[in-house]
């Protein structure tokens, strides 16, 4: 029992500190633009580079599989790029063009609701409890609060709030497929065609925008360790390091660590920026937690 509680400490930690790098990734994205880079340039330079570096170990460890086992595990792989790469990314960064980081932040954040609803629709072993449900919905409010840190006013934004909708709603179908993905294949197999598979969905992009933007990470070389910090960690590590704790800790668990991306995005701001904490962000954040408790307490059998 002890070991057993070890591993899923070691699984929630892992989920954790994902989800932390994750919320840091703002500061260096916001660099890059600033340095003229589009957020479609940024998405397929640091997908390339975990491509290419997950492509190397593949190829050096030997007994590497190009395909999937049939045609239609083969379009599950490329629905997960899709979902999990180029739309999602494409989605989230044009909401903000169009709606306020707010609006966009509070809707993506929310994508564990749907996740649990559509897991639990597929897979009746899945369904959350009721105790299971209460701490979700009590982390979805703690979310609220943090996001919009005492300010109770949403700009509505038809177009940029179905963008960050289609974020979220691609971010919870990437979970549910996970699922059957997980039962077939080996983590790292998955995660190199999720990458193949985003940089192939963005080729149409291109075709009508073209120009990867090589140009200024070129005139520009301090970018480069900006671009290899998301390449090599925020995109390959933590992918593969999300994708095992989908199987681990179940697509519906490992999903709820989504709320805590703005907390972890307000602590990084807070450490580099010297943004303030707010009265808000500590009560937003003590939900979440209790939230997250009650969401892990396992289903009791009848």
């Amino acid at each position: 029992m002890t070991a057993h509680r070890h591993q899923r400490l070691l699984y929630h930690a892992v989920a954790f500190i994902v989800v932390a790098i994750w919320g840091s990734t703002f500061v260096f994205t916001k660099l890059l633009l600033m340095a003229g880079l589009s957020a479609a340039q940024i998405f397929t330079q640091r997908f390339i580079i975990a491509y290419v570096l997950l492509l190397a170990y593949s190829l050096v460890r030997g007994g590497m599989r190009w395909w999937a086992g049939s045609w239609r595990d083969e379009l599950l792989m490329a629905a997960l790029g899709l979902t999990g790469g180029s739309l999602y990314f494409l989605a989230e960064n044009s909401a903000m063009l169009y709606t306020t980081t707010t609006n966009t932040s509070l809707i993506v954040c929310l994508c564990p609701l749907l996740a649990s609803a559509l897991i639990g629709w597929r897979y009746k072993a899945q369904r959350l409890s009721r105790t299971q449900t209460m701490g979700t919905l009590l982390a979805a409010l703690g979310v609220a609060v943090v996001v919009m840190n005492g300010h109770f006013v949403l700009h509505l934004s038809p177009l940029g709030d179905a963008l960050a909708f289609t974020a979220c709603l691609c971010w919870a179908v990437y979970s549910l497929l996970m699922i059957p993905a997980n039962e077939r294949y080996d983590t790292v197999f998955i995660t190199r065609k999720v990458f193949f598979y985003g940089l192939l969905f963005m080729l149409p992009y291109f075709a009508l925008r073209p120009g990867l933007g090589l140009q200024v990470v070129a005139t520009q070389p301090t970018l480069l360790w900006n671009l290899l910090f998301l390449g090599c960690v925020a995109s390959m590590l933590c992918f593969l390091a999300w994708n095992w704790v989908l199987k681990k800790l179940g697509a519906v668990m490992a999903t709820n660590y989504v709320y805590f991306n703005p907390v972890t995005t307000i602590v990084f701001a807070w450490l580099i920026l010297a943004e303030p904490i707010t009265i808000y962000f500590i009560i937003g954040t003590a939900l979440i937690l209790v939230g997250m408790y009650l969401a892990d307490k396992p289903q009791k059998s009848h």
